[in-house]
Order: structure tokens, then C-alpha cells, then sequence
């Protein structure tokens, strides 16, 4: 259909971009999708390549972009965002979010798009203060193991606010916290695969520190409906998105355990450099301005997550990596 709005999704074969593509097809969007699949799978999208409201670019954004055709608006979200990745992969990780930014906005100037990037609450660093309000200017050391993400994510929300500033472009930010659902990878490193990953196995269930630490986790679907609200917002100032329910590693990880009826035990590992000690988001402005907030409790999404990671094929299940986090550890 012609009156179709065009959309430009990078990372659109990550675990977030695919359920973007998603809602955005099911909204009668035209989507494109973009990915240079360093980090994404194919998997994720294949459902959609049958679509002829959809289509694929196997594409690197740190190199020049070209869309044809008008474009309504772009979501940003190629980005390596797990520390396996990242301390994998530290330059691709700083070039996506420097130099993929800037072609992005020049191409959303020129075609005269809405640009949404994909921040993250890791700006905030380890904060010294909770929960995080989008005024809190961060605790961020520029040059440890995870400043190659966080300080592309700080550089990301600079050049996106001066294209707005500068430009006029019509921008918006969204700072996002801790998410999990189905198409997550089991082997990222983050804490809710990990936990999961290892309970399926069979093995002891590893925390960094005494568990202590916090983090608040959001439901896909809800993290989802958040963005679809910003994006159609008028509001370009930073914005929170995430669930404010907070829980220790500790605790988590023993919900993991009951949850999988396992009977392993948590053990601890040293904490990793720079891991941030707290993590809860302020939401609100989202409840304010979007009037969103999560409605998905934790135990229905670990439900949903749990059978989606049963369903793998075991080779995935029990396949792991960890070198790269641990060396940095």
C-alpha cells in the first residue's frame, strides 16, 4: 500500500530490533530492516521475509547508508549491548555509536525523518544515586573495560541533541534499562541468560560480589510500548524507559533456582571492573508525558522468557563463552 509509513530499524535482527520490527509491522508500517549481523541473527526475523511490507539490508551503518525512497522515520538500535560483545568487540562497539550515529542523523536530514536512538541507563554509570533520574549527569570512568559502551552511548546522545539543536531535527532519546524476553542470547553475559543458561544445565548459578547489587528488569513487550510512545511523542529530551522494580542479584537469582526447580547453589566470582552497584530508573516522565508504565510482573515475563530458552536446541543451551568478561573481570 502507498500510504504506508517507511521505517528504518537498525539492529533490526538483534533481540531488540526484532521485536521492533514486529510491532512495527503490526502497525501497518512499511519496515526496513538493517543489520551487519555481528551481533544479530537472522532467526529472529525470518518471519517477516515474507512480508511485503518488509525488507532487509545486510549493512554495516558505521559505513555510508542509502535508503531509496522516502523514510518517515529511523529507530537506532545497532549496537553490541552485552559486555561479552563489547569487550569483544570494543572498536566495532565505539564506531557504531560515533561514526553509525552520524550517518544516521545526516540521513535522517536529508530524507526529513523522526530519528529515535537507543540509549541505555548505562550512561548513568555506577550511580550515586537511586533510583536514576534523566537529570543525573552519571558516574562513568571514560577509560575502563565498559567506557567503549558507555561513552559511545554518551557521544550518541551528544550529536543526536546538537543535530536537534543545530538542524531542527526532529529527535528522540530513550534510556534503557535492564530488558529481557524471548530472542535474547543465553551466552551474552548478562545476568538473567546467564542465570537461566546455567539453571538449564545443571551447573551452580555465578553472581558477581555478594549479589548485593541491584537491577530492575523490564518485559519486551512493555520496554516495546514504551518506545512506540516516545517515538510518537513531541518530546526530545532523554527519556527513561524500564521497569522500577528492584531486586538484589542475590535474590534473582534465587527466583531463577524456583523458578526452574532446580537445586543449585549461587555462588560468587569477583566483581567485574566498573559494575554498576544500583540500577532503577526514575520513570516519571514516562508516566507523565507518555503515560506509560510496566505492566508485565516479573514472574509472567521469567515464565515466557524460561519456555522460549527451554525450547532451544540444546547445542545453544549448553554452548557458553565467557572469556572475554571473565579476563576483564
Amino acid at each position: 500500500m502507498p500510504n504506508r509509513k517507511r521505517i528504518l530499524i537498525t539492529g533490526a535482527a538483534g533481540f531488540l530490533g526484532s521485536h521492533l520490527s514486529d510491532r512495527f509491522i503490526k502497525e501497518d508500517y512499511h519496515v526496513i530492516g538493517m543489520d551487519n549481523l555481528i551481533t544479530g541473527d537472522l532467526r529472529n526475523i525470518e518471519h517477516l521475509f515474507k512480508l511485503e511490507n518488509f525488507e532487509f539490508y545486510n549493512h554495516d551503518v558505521s559505513t555510508f547508508v542509502h535508503v531509496p525512497g522516502d523514510l518517515d522515520y529511523i529507530l537506532h538500535f545497532a549496537s553490541p549491548a552485552s559486555p561479552i560483545d563489547y569487550l569483544k568487540i570494543p572498536i566495532q562497539t565505539l564506531k557504531v555509536g560515533s561514526l553509525g550515529t552520524h550517518n544516521l542523523l545526516g540521513l535522517a536530514l536529508a530524507k526529513g525523518a523522526r530519528m529515535l536512538i537507543a540509549s541505555t541507563s548505562e550512561v548513568y554509570g555506577d550511580p550515586n544515586i537511586n533510583p536514576q533520574p534523566e537529570e543525573y549527569w552519571g558516574n562513568v570512568n571514560p577509560v575502563g573495560p565498559r567506557g567503549v559502551y558507555d561513552e559511545a552511548k554518551r557521544f550518541q546522545e551528544a550529536i543526536t541533541m546538537a543535530y536537534h539543536t543545530f538542524h531542527g531535527l526532529e529527535t528522540r532519546i530513550v534510556r534503557i534499562f535492564n530488558t529481557y524476553g524471548p530472542r535474547m542470547r543465553l551466552n551474552d553475559g548478562r545476568v538473567l541468560p546467564a542465570f537461566i543458561g546455567q539453571a538449564l544445565r545443571g551447573e551452580s548459578l555465578t553472581m558477581f560480589g555478594d549479589g548485593s547489587q541491584t537491577r530492575s528488569f523490564c518485559y519486551v513487550d512493555d520496554l516495546v510500548e514504551g518506545i512506540y510512545r516516545l517515538l510518537h511523542s513531541d518530546y526530545a529530551q532523554p527519556m527513561n524507559i524500564g521497569n522500577p522494580d528492584e531486586i538484589t542479584i542475590k535474590q534473582f537469582g534465587e527466583e531463577i533456582i524456583k523458578l526452574t526447580g532446580t537445586d543449585q547453589e549461587l555462588i560468587s566470582l569477583p566483581l567485574p571492573t566498573d559494575d554498576p552497584k544500583q540500577r532503577r530508573p526514575d520513570i516519571t516522565k514516562a508516566k507523565a508525558i507518555l503515560g506509560w508504565e510496566p505492566q508485565i510482573s516479573r514472574s509472567e515475563g521469567l515464565k515466557i522468557t524460561l519456555d522460549y530458552f527451554k525450547s532451544l536446541p540444546e547445542k545453544e543451551i549448553h554452548h557458553k563463552d565467557f572469556s572475554y568478561y571473565n579476563k576483564n573481570r
